[in-house]
């Protein structure tokens, strides 16, 4: 039975022995007897403690309310983020080794995190154009990242899509919404965690899954809507139940809800 986890500060110890099939039909053992530790901070920014290496994901510092809400989003008269830090960013960026960066719209990546985080902290970005942006914003050693070894952890770079494709067939919209990546992270004796980042549900999804047989699964579940379309820009909760019966071992924890409007979907759901 799948454990599909959320809140607006939670801290997650995650392990366990486990047994995994893989392709073929072959039974093999994967040693996860280590801990993960996985704390989610607010909206997307989650802190990923991982064989003994510790990686901030999606900073957005800023206080509640101080950006103007996004053009042409559900209840977008709203102001962002809709709550405050429940932490101060000095102490989020504790014991931070590296920082990785999905995609950076500014949910993700905003003017308070770029001027807190220290501009020679290892910065993982999905692409070249976010590379260049990055750099120019001061920070000294941002890398693409398709796969990569950091602290002796396998990096992996997962695909998604971060909206429909009738949204995508729109030049417009297709700029806005941009390209996003997702994160799977290996190492011995440890569970393989798959952050899918800002993706609706597709095929590249279903791919991770099937390749990476991930034991912990986190997803960007707020639902969030962009006017003209009934469908969403990431997940859902229809996503986040699919994603139990696509990996009915793994544990699933839902995050990038409440703190930002864009969306109906909260944590009551």
């Amino acid at each position: 039975m799948n454990k599909i986890l959320s809140s607006s500060v939670i801290a997650l110890s995650l392990a366990m022995a486990s047994v995994h099939l893989y392709a073929n039909d072959k039974v093999v053992q994967r040693d996860t007897s280590k801990v993960t530790h996985i704390q989610e901070i607010r909206n997307a920014t989650i802190k990923v403690t991982y064989a003994d290496t510790t990686f901030l994901i999606d900073p957005m510092f800023a206080k509640k309310g101080f950006y103007e809400g996004f053009p042409d989003t559900h209840r977008s008269y709203l102001r962002n983020p809709l709550v405050d830090l429940p932490i101060k960013p000095e102490t989020i960026l504790e014991g931070v080794d590296a920082v990785i960066v999905t995609h950076t719209h500014l949910d993700h990546w905003d003017d308070a995190a770029q001027a807190t985080i220290p501009k020679n902290m290892p910065l993982f970005v999905q692409n070249k154009e976010d590379q260049k942006i990055i750099q120019s914003q001061g920070f000294k050693d941002v890398r693409v990242l398709t796969q990569a070894t950091f602290e002796g952890i396998k990096l992996t770079k997962t695909g998604g899509q971060h909206g429909t494709d009738a949204m995508y067939r729109i030049p417009k919209l297709k700029a806005g919404l941009g390209e996003a990546m997702g994160v799977v992270f290996e190492a011995a004796g440890h569970e393989t965690v798959y952050v899918a980042g800002d993706t609706i549900w597709r095929s590249e999804v279903d791919q991770a899954i099937q390749t990476f047989k991930p034991d912990v699964i986190v997803l960007n579940t707020g639902n969030a809507l962009v006017d003209g379309f009934k469908e969403s820009i990431i997940m859902g909760k229809e996503d986040t139940y699919h994603a139990t019966q696509k990996a009915p071992n793994a544990k699933v924890v839902a995050v990038h809800m409440d703190a930002i409007r864009g969306g109906p979907t909260c944590l009551n759901n």
